[in-house]
């Protein structure tokens, strides 16, 4: 079966089964790899114990992350389980370990640094309700107008990752800022517009803004615009709000992923007093 006509299968069947326009495209890119994969290794025949030394390809050669050698198993598990129907002797629910990293925070003066870099209204209005309102960059670019309400001081966040609605809370001087925005720009469906009006604004260029912004501001650490999400949700358990409120915020499906944040966040370990406190230092 030639490639072209997998990928439109993968794409009918996960829209049929309601996957996200993003995963359907994540899942066709794996699959198109794995196909030139095999491709170059001049195999007729896909079995078990080619599959495991693509993924140790993937691992010792491309040396890709812990998420993609997930994503990459999930699409070519789709692949052979909904689409070939073929049964190869492979595990597809084999269990990775998952690295033990934690997430790089800006501190709430850092952010406040990284704000005052930016000039533009419109860039500034979009880094500030990332960070203001803990939202992924998929978020920010398919809010509308409609989402913000100012009576209720909350934005919608709809059909967020995993098709999930949320709502998350706006401060006063957020909202001054939109208000600001809203009536410079004037946009009509999206709050924010890209080039043509009737497209939301590009991610790519919410991450370049925010590269230019890092540098501006000074900031060194290893950040990203996801990094604003993170910062969000740890000075918000820095202030001791309950977590389960911040895994509602955050939209996460399971605690566990909320709880990576006590790991960073300064409301214990400030507490915690270091014994070299109590030595006599020159």
């Amino acid at each position: 079966m030639k490639i072209n006509v997998v990928l439109d299968q993968i794409k009918k069947e996960m829209t049929i089964r309601n996957y996200s326009h993003q995963t359907i495209n994540n899942y066709c890119s794996a699959v198109k790899h794995f196909s030139q994969y095999i491709v170059e290794a001049e195999v007729q025949k896909v079995t078990g114990p080619f599959v495991k030394e693509y993924f140790y390809y993937l691992k010792s050669v491309r040396n890709v992350s812990y998420s993609t050698i997930k994503l990459y198993l999930a699409a070519i598990r789709f692949l052979y389980l909904n689409i070939l129907k073929q049964d190869i002797d492979f595990d597809f629910n084999l269990r990775i370990r998952k690295p033990e990293t934690l997430p790089v925070v800006l501190s709430i003066e850092e952010v406040q640094r990284l704000l005052d870099s930016i000039p533009n209204l419109k860039h500034k209005t979009i880094m500030s309700l990332i960070y203001g309102c803990g939202l992924r960059i998929s978020d920010v670019v398919k809010l509308k107008c409609a989402d913000i309400d100012k009576d209720r001081m909350l934005v919608r966040v709809e059909q967020a990752k995993g098709r999930k609605d949320r709502y998350v809370v706006l401060s006063d001087n957020l909202l001054d800022l939109i208000c600001k925005y809203h009536s410079a720009y004037k946009p009509s469906y999206y709050l924010f517009e890209g080039q043509k009006a009737s497209n939301p604004y590009s991610t790519t260029s919410i991450q370049s803004l925010f590269r230019t912004a890092k540098k501006k501001a000074g900031i060194t650490k290893k950040a990203t615009v996801h990094t604003l999400r993170h910062s969000y949700a740890t000075h918000l358990l820095d202030q001791g709000t309950d977590i389960r409120y911040i895994q509602e915020l955050l939209g996460h499906k399971n605690l566990a992923t909320t709880q990576i944040y006590t790991h960073i966040s300064t409301f214990n370990i400030n507490k915690v007093k270091s014994p070299a406190g109590f030595l006599k230092l020159q």
